[in-house]
């Protein structure tokens, strides 16, 4: 059997599948369908300091291969989330991670003093992808400066062993020069990646889908962009560990976010189609890692990232007989029939 344990700054979790924030809340619907404290961890809906009643409807709209959503951080606030959601959380036995959002860097630093020593939390990640009050409106996570500030007074009001993750946003020229500016501030970790803008134009009444015009695009449709950030911040801080999330709905798709350098990954939108999700994909990730002889899950994390293999020239002549062309990596200098060859040779 794989060793499914992984460690996300020095905190050993049983298995490296999650669940992603916003999409169960703190658990209770989708233990309905599963054993929960099976999971390696419940990532909660960010809270806020205050109740929030989110933004107007409609606030989720289907696109090919995902979804779209402004639900504009809808919750009960803490005091009512530490009494009812993650009291249930540790009385169930599982392990959580709470995500917490704010409008200004005060609002973060009360969030964490609240949650400060609390036996149930497993880890904080920080959601820097809301508006940023205190500048007219700009994200945290898009600016190096106001993530750093973010990050810096949740770990300032964090108890010491519990690990910080800073949540990043797609949505940057420079997603590595974001990273590395909240591992300077103090977060112990990253989450990659939160989701990317995007909007739909219903055709019928040809008027933005969404009450608030733009929301948040998840699903299938942006694994390709949250894996090549994964593999961006990996390869730009190696030893930072990295919770991975952005479409997964199989073991493979996991195991690609692994191999990318996540040591765990979350899974979200798949389960408003398929809410045992989340336990599938961890039997098929064991699965997958199995029939490739990796008797480790850590030591897959970050496999993509090894140099390739040399190919081995491959005897001319094999038999004796008639000799035959060599295989090669180049092309040859014979001329193609296809229109799109010379377009890609001069493609930088």
């Amino acid at each position: 059997m794989t060793d499914m344990t992984t460690r996300l700054a020095g905190v050993e979790f049983a298995n490296p599948v999650f669940t992603a924030s916003g999409c169960a809340a703190a658990g209770k619907e989708l233990d309905q369908f599963f054993d929960i404290t099976l999971l390696g961890g419940v990532v909660t809906k960010s809270i806020m300091n205050a109740p929030r009643s989110g933004r107007a409807t409609p606030r989720m709209a289907e696109t090919p291969s995902g979804m779209l959503n402004s639900i504009g951080l809808q919750g009960p606030g803490i005091a009512s989330f530490l009494e009812h959601d993650l009291a249930w959380l540790q009385a169930r036995g599982a392990r959580a991670v709470v995500s917490i959002a704010g409008g200004s860097v005060e609002d973060y630093a009360t969030l964490a003093k609240e949650l400060r020593g609390h036996p149930a939390v497993s880890m904080i990640e920080v959601n820097i992808s809301c508006p940023n009050v205190e500048d007219r409106g700009q994200v945290f996570a898009c600016d190096a400066r106001a993530s750093s500030g973010v990050v810096q007074a949740v770990r300032q009001n964090t108890a010491v062993g519990t690990p910080v993750f800073a949540k990043l946003s797609p949505d940057v020229t420079d997603i590595t020069a974001i990273a590395r500016a909240c591992v300077d501030a103090g977060a112990d970790g990253l989450s990659v990646i939160n989701t990317l803008l995007g909007m739909v134009i219903d055709t019928t009444t040809m008027r933005p889908a969404l009450a608030g015009i733009t929301g948040g695009l998840s699903g299938p449709a942006i694994r390709p962009v949250a894996v090549r950030c994964v593999y961006q911040v990996h390869a730009a801080l190696p030893h930072v560990p990295i919770l991975g999330m952005g479409g997964i709905r199989t073991g493979l798709d996991a195991l690609e976010f692994v191999l990318a350098g996540a040591s765990a990954v979350s899974v979200g939108t798949t389960v408003f189609g398929d809410p045992g999700a989340p336990l599938r994909i961890l039997d098929e990730l064991e699965q997958a890692l199995a029939e490739r002889g990796i008797e480790r899950l850590s030591d897959a994390v970050g496999l993509a990232h090894r140099p390739p293999v040399e190919r081995v020239p491959e005897d001319p002549d094999p038999v004796g007989d008639e000799p035959v062309a060599a295989m090669s990596d180049s092309p040859d200098d014979s001329p193609s029939d296809s229109p799109f060859e010379d377009a890609f040779e001069e493609t930088p």
